[in-house]
This record gives C-alpha cells, sequence and structure tokens, in this order.
C-alpha cells in the first residue's frame, strides 16, 4: 500500500477496514455534469474494495460511462475515524451472488432474514463492483475527541 499517509500504516488500515461494518460510501459521475453519492457493503481485499450491487441498479451504468470513484469508510460516532481516497472501478457479473452471501454473513451475521432472502432471489441478478485504490488517506481523531468520547 505505498499509495497510503495519513494516521496509520497498511497493518493498522487493514485491520480497522476489517473490523467496521459501516458501508463505503462511493461517488461517482452520474453524467458528465452531475455527481453522484451511494453506500455500499464492501470487503477489503487483494489491495481493493469488493462490493457488490443489483446489475440493474443506476450506479452500474454510471461506472460504465466513466470509472474514476471516490470513496470514503468512517465512523458514525465519535472518536472519528477512517479511510478515504479515489481509484478506478470495475464491474464484473456475479451469476453466484458469492460476493453478495460474504456480504450478508459480514454485515448482517448470515443469509437467515427478509432482506437476505430477497437480495439473493433468483430472479435478481448480481454484479460486483471493484475499486483500485489510487491513493488512501487515513485519519483518526481518537486523541483530540478523548473528552467527548463516551466511556
Amino acid at each position: 500500500m505505498d499509495r497510503l499517509t495519513g494516521a496509520w500504516d497498511t497493518d493498522e488500515t487493514e485491520a480497522f477496514l476489517d473490523s467496521v461494518t459501516v458501508p463505503l460510501r462511493l461517488s461517482c459521475h452520474a453524467s458528465s455534469e452531475s455527481l453522484w453519492m451511494l453506500s455500499l457493503w464492501y470487503l477489503y481485499r487483494e489491495d481493493a474494495f469488493w462490493c457488490a450491487t443489483s446489475a440493474t441498479a443506476d450506479v452500474v451504468d454510471y461506472l460504465g460511462d466513466t470509472d474514476h470513484v471516490a470513496f470514503e469508510i468512517s465512523t458514525n460516532e465519535p472518536p472519528y475515524r477512517g479511510v478515504r481516497g479515489n481509484g478506478t472501478a470495475s464491474v464484473e457479473p456475479d451469476p453466484e451472488k458469492a460476493l453478495l452471501r460474504e456480504l450478508l454473513e459480514r454485515y448482517l451475521g448470515g443469509t437467515d432474514s427478509a432482506l437476505a432472502e430477497r437480495l439473493l432471489s433468483p430472479e435478481r441478478d448480481e454484479v460486483t463492483i471493484s475499486i483500485d485504490p489510487n491513493r488512501l488517506y487515513t485519519w483518526d481523531f481518537s486523541d483530540r475527541m478523548a473528552d467527548v468520547t463516551p466511556e
């Protein structure tokens, strides 16, 4: 991860990305004139972010037009900390929904829910979005927020 700057080294960054279960916030171009932000579940492996979505999701079309993206994974409660960056996204079919199953395990603890059943429906076509980071920047406000962080 030679493209990494900020508060954490590679091991700390990977530990954070493996441990938090907040969505990746993805920014992409919705058209040549506008930007779009959306949240996706992710896995970080092989120095890339891996997300899943429906093959009919608007973001699939947006990424077909331009593959340059920005992203952020950050905590929602103090102390604020996270990873942000930019990179290149690619979309591939996932007919077996393998990545989606992994994400359901990570975020919901399994596939035994109405949401999982709907997402894994045979009628729903799934794709993976892989994001190859060009740059990663980490921050951790734990020290400066120590007196406002709930015990």
